[in-house]
């Protein structure tokens, strides 16, 4: 009988022993990090090797170029632009640039009419490259004259001609003025007045007069004009 109640002891101290290392080994595998409340699932290894294998088919990004770069181009390319636009600037302000019209930047010539007659005709063409201004009136020589031709005032502008590359001034000599021409002449020297009006600017142009040409001791000349028609009148 001693024997049997030691035995049924010690069966049931094992049995507890067993429960309590069961009790143990459930509450450990609760408290796992993966069973947490709030824990980060654990990675899904399928999922994991899908996005690697996608973000390997990727293509490669290439560098961008330095900003730098675009930036010199734009640079230049604006300089060009300026460099152009300046250059325009200064084409434009040349040719609205003026001067006094003289014989080095002008053509002189001296021709004879049909009508009206016992007149020459003057005509001072621009061979420069900027606009020239043809003041008051040519300032005449005959031959070796101590005086220049005597200036029709009646004949003066409402403003000064000025004349663009190319383009030309008139001025009309009235061979009789008030009388008839007795004076032979074979030579013309033309001059051109200042802005001032005091006195001739440059040199002259020296003419050949057309054979046959009189004067007289009233010839007289018009201011200059923008057209020949305006010219002969006087």
């Amino acid at each position: 009988m001693r024997n049997l109640r030691f035995r049924s002891a010690t069966a049931s101290t094992a049995m507890a022993a067993a429960t309590t290392a069961l009790v143990a080994a459930l509450a450990l595998t609760a408290c796992q990090p993966s069973d947490a409340v709030g824990a980060a699932p654990k990675p899904d290894s399928t999922a994991a090797a899908a996005a690697t294998e996608e973000r390997d088919s990727q293509p490669a990004v290439k560098p961008q170029a330095p900003a730098a770069a675009d930036q010199s181009a734009d640079s230049a390319k604006n300089s060009g632009s300026s460099k152009n636009d300046s250059a325009d600037k200064g084409s434009d302000a040349k040719s609205d640039a003026r001067t006094t019209c003289t014989a080095s930047n002008t053509k002189v010539t001296v021709t004879d009419v049909a009508r009206p007659i016992n007149h020459l005709l003057v005509t001072a063409t621009n061979t420069g490259d900027r606009n020239c201004d043809a003041y008051y009136a040519p300032l005449l020589g005959f031959d070796d004259a101590q005086s220049v031709t005597r200036i029709n005032e009646d004949s003066k502008p409402q403003a000064v001609v000025t004349l663009a590359p190319g383009e030309s001034a008139y001025a009309s000599i009235a061979l009789g003025g008030d009388g008839s021409p007795d004076i032979a002449a074979y030579r013309l020297s033309v001059h051109f007045a200042g802005r001032d009006n005091q006195g001739s600017v440059g040199s002259a142009a020296n003419l050949t007069l057309p054979e046959g040409t009189m004067i007289s001791d009233s010839t007289s000349v018009s201011y200059w004009q923008s057209t020949m028609a305006d010219a002969l009148v006087w």
